[in-house]
């Protein structure tokens, strides 16, 4: 019986453990493929949305366009998914939207190219990036649940802030296939068939995800909930969207966009733009965990006004040190990697904080239309924004502008106090 007794006890200490790999690897195969789109977008701009005699520019911001609609197609996935994870359960939903996301990850690298099937191949590679939404805004609200749910007393800012962990890993992992890749393969190779391999790389990861999912137990909060539905209050959710809008675009401002900005605008070359993305990206991944503990101790919001303050005061500068030919190589990546860490205060705290916004019998619903509603405007929009602004106007201070102006609404989001959780 002492036996029995001691294995329960393990499996029970276990529970948490198991729940923070299985709710993050999905959110590592989701960003890491995200990265990966933007980090080759001007491969994909060439091969699909350039037909003979367009221009570069036009045809990245087609593959923009595309990055941007499949974040609009995340709301509605957050709402379907988010719905049935409130009603039967996180585990079979995050199942579900990780094997949609891998299947549509994988098709991507498999798919024709304009110069093969004429007109079909961008509208093939626009209906993957729809499904890929579709699963990620499932996967966001059901995955932030679990680790939440299955948080220690105390720690649900640390565990939150394994969600976003995992997507400056996936980002990192991104951009270390992508580097790797153009570092041993020739621009020609590269651009003919090698951008497909970071796609089909999904495919062993995904499989380790369902393994992982199909495992684990339901939450004890869902389990414990009250089952009658609850309507999310559309003001928490406008306000708790607010909050995480300047960590959308700021993230995807700093941590994405940029490579194809430094090439575009500042003409940097394609492996120097990434190094310099990898530098950032590090900066972000090294405060995210800090960011979460501390939250714990001194609250999610004062940590994020933190954060999006100094993105406030701070991006405008970013962006002239990167264009000033006279600073240093060392410098910039030294200043990159301090704006991905900002950037890492605002994700350490914010999946704790949507969280705690809303009841158990509606939080995958409510928190997951946030932040999908968030990114769609915000992150998915970014690239098309940035890049539409910088070559209709010439402004190279335009993401700057765009990083502090959406923090700035955020801090204002932040002051305000959370509405009381429904039902």
């Amino acid at each position: 019986m002492n036996l029995i007794s001691e294995d329960r006890a393990t499996t029970e200490r276990n529970r948490p453990l198991r729940a923070l790999a299985a709710g993050s690897v999905g959110n590592f195969i989701e960003w890491y493929e995200f990265a990966v789109y933007g980090y080759v977008a001007t491969v994909v701009a060439e091969r699909f949305f350039t037909p003979a005699g367009g221009s570069a520019a036009e045809g990245l911001v087609r593959t923009y366009a595309s990055f941007g609609l499949a974040f609009f197609f995340r709301p509605l996935g957050a709402a379907l998914f988010g719905r049935l994870a409130d009603r039967l359960g996180r585990r079979p939903v995050l199942i579900l939207v990780v094997a949609l996301m891998t299947g549509a990850t994988a098709l991507i690298g498999l798919l024709p190219t304009y110069a093969q099937a004429g007109a079909l191949a961008p509208w093939l590679l626009t209906l993957l990036r729809a499904v890929q939404g579709l699963s990620a805004g499932g996967e966001f609200g059901g995955a932030v649940a679990m680790l939440t749910e299955f948080a220690p007393p105390g720690r649900r800012g640390l565990y939150g802030a394994w969600q976003s962990f995992t997507v400056a890993l996936g980002l990192l992992g991104g951009a270390g296939v992508a580097v790797g890749l153009s570092t041993f393969l020739t621009v020609g190779q590269f651009s003919d068939w090698g951008w497909r391999l970071p796609f089909l790389l999904a495919l062993p990861l995904g499989a380790l995800a369902l393994w992982l999912r199909m495992g684990l137990d339901e939450t004890p909060e869902f389990q414990e909930r009250e089952v009658r539905s609850v309507r999310v209050p559309a003001g928490a959710v406008a306000l708790a969207a607010g909050r995480v809008m300047g960590w959308s675009a700021a993230g995807y401002t700093f941590l994405v966009v940029l490579p194809s900005y430094l090439q575009t605008a500042l003409h940097t070359g394609f492996r120097e733009a990434l190094l310099a993305t990898v530098l950032a990206n590090l900066g972000f991944a090294a405060a995210i965990l800090p960011a979460g503990l501390l939250s714990d101790r001194v609250g999610r919001r004062p940590v994020m006004l933190t954060g999006a303050g100094l993105v406030v005061v701070l991006a405008l500068p970013l962006f002239h040190l990167l264009q000033d030919e006279g600073v240093s190589s060392g410098a910039k990546g030294a200043a990159l990697c301090g704006a991905g860490a900002v950037v890492g205060l605002l994700a350490g705290p914010g999946p704790a904080m949507l969280a705690e916004m809303f009841p158990a019998r509606a939080r995958c619903t409510g928190l997951g239309l946030a932040y999908a509603l968030s990114n769609a405007v915000f992150s998915g929009c970014a690239g098309l924004i940035i890049t539409e602004a910088v070559r209709r106007t010439g402004n190279l201070d335009v993401p700057g502008y765009y990083a502090a102006a959406t923090c700035a609404v955020s801090v204002l989001a932040l002051v305000r106090p959370s509405p009381g959780k429904a039902g």
